[in-house]
């Protein structure tokens, strides 16, 4: 599945510089097991997020999950994590039970989340702090994941003082900071502008080879999916269930210039075709029409005119008098 790793030159935050990376010996990576895990949310409100997931993901392996908002992808990412316990089923890595947090596993969220009085060093020790490492040892692993993410003259810099893009490059470093054997992303570049986006892409694809660890990744991107996975996770609209695994076999290393591929096309065709019914679009649709229909049933619907009800073309004049119509 995957190549030996070859040269990885890595860029500083104004890529222009390439920076010498500490070798770095590869890890097993870890299997995760998720097994019929169902989940609901109860409040104010009762909202069912997780029905029925089941899925295997082997070591080394990177998956992407991807599906309308509000299908609880994230909320899968946290429940991998252990940060979330699920009503039903059970979530295990390496056959052995996720119960709370396990170092074992790393978790980058949507924004990187650094302590702003920190620096950037301080901030990827922050957990070798927790964990009660020494000093020593900290300073020597925080110097190498500085030099794995292309960091390190960056070192003593403040979290205020980086473009987003660079301090979610530190948020990566802090999340591998125990060494985990899984690492899980949630949208990590999504507030990226389309190229910087890719060569971060490209850039998590060689720290993936160097590191060795299991990764999953939640996008709302297509093409980012299928440039980094070697599966794709189509989940269902709320309650998230999965609708379908798209293998994605594309030799690697990959580049950025595969995207414009007839492979790519045609991978990213399939997904779209699983995703027909899960746009937000059709979920707004389906969720008027019930609305509508539960207002009728309790015989306080309000008078819809046939013409404009939801997912009717917009062929009419509406400013036509009724009359005339």
């Amino acid at each position: 599945m995957t190549a030996a790793p070859g040269p990885d030159p890595r860029f500083d935050a104004s890529a222009t510089v390439l920076a010498p990376v500490t070798p770095y010996v590869p890890g097993p990576g870890a299997g995760l097991r998720v097994d019929d895990v169902s989940l609901t949310f109860r409040g104010t409100r009762t909202v069912t997020a997780l029905e029925g997931i089941s899925l295997d993901i082997a070591p080394r392996e990177v998956v992407a999950l991807i599906g309308p908002n509000g299908c609880g992808k994230s909320t899968l990412l946290r429940v991998l994590a252990g940060l979330i316990s699920p009503d039903r089923g059970s979530v295990s890595i390496d056959g052995r039970p996720v119960a709370g947090p396990d170092p074992a596993v790393g978790l980058v969220f949507q924004e990187p989340r650094l302590l702003a009085w920190r620096t950037v060093e301080q901030n990827v020790r922050f957990p070798m702090e927790l964990a009660g490492w020494s000093a020593a040892r900290q300073e020597a692993r925080a110097r190498d994941l500085l030099g794995l993410v292309g960091l390190r003259e960056f070192a003593r810099a403040k979290p205020s003082t980086l473009s987003g893009g660079t301090r979610q490059r530190v948020s990566i470093a802090r999340a591998l900071a125990l060494e985990p054997a899984a690492l899980l992303l949630d949208e990590p570049f999504s507030a990226l502008d389309a190229l910087t986006r890719e060569r971060f892409n490209a850039e998590l694809l060689n720290l993936w080879q160097r590191t060795g660890t299991t990764i999953v990744l939640v996008t709302h991107s297509i093409p980012e999916a299928v440039f980094l996975a070697d599966r794709v996770v189509v989940l269902s609209p709320r309650p998230g269930r999965v609708v379908a695994e798209v293998r994605v076999d594309l030799p690697r290393p990959r580049r950025v210039a595969d995207l414009d591929s007839a492979s790519v096309s045609s991978i990213a065709a399939d997904i779209r075709a699983h995703l027909v019914d899960t746009t937000d679009d059709a979920i707004a649709l389906a969720e008027t029409r019930a609305a509508i229909e539960a207002q009728r049933a309790d015989g306080h619907a309000q008078a819809v005119h046939e013409e404009t009800a939801p997912g009717t073309p917009a062929w009419f004049d509406p400013f036509r008098p009724e009359d005339d119509r």
